[in-house]
């Protein structure tokens, strides 16, 4: 199981810079993919950012060149740094883990944090 806690949200201005964090903790050996994903009322879950054990990223096409993901692997940590924030990226921000390794073995599962508001609003 692994259990996931975000923080670093809050209200920014647009063009303002902001950083979320999210730490995994539980009983497992490694995470494969850690990642972000945000949503809004009424529209799904989207991939912000992701990123592999081996540090391979992906990021959604709206955030390319203004948001960087980063892992630390062995911390269990991931973060991301948000830059040149618009009103369009005000959304609840949920930290993802996937692909869990633990005593039993492989699992293919997502799991997922609370949850951090960003909110991008002069």
């Amino acid at each position: 199981q692994v259990q996931l806690v975000e923080s670093g949200g809050g209200l920014v201005q647009p063009g303002g810079s902001l950083r979320l964090s999210c730490a995994a903790s539980g009983t497992f050996f490694s995470i494969d993919v850690m990642g972000w994903y945000r949503q809004v009322p009424g529209k799904e879950r989207e991939l912000v950012a992701s990123a592999t054990r081996g540090a391979s990223t992906n990021y959604a096409d709206s955030v390319k060149g203004r948001f960087t993901i980063s892992r630390h692997n062995a911390k269990n940590t991931v973060s991301l740094q948000m830059t040149s924030l618009t009103p369009e990226d005000t959304a609840v921000y949920y930290c993802n883990a996937y692909g869990l390794y633990d005593a039993r073995g492989y699992s293919g599962v997502d799991y997922w944090g609370k949850g951090t508001l960003v909110t991008v609003s002069s």
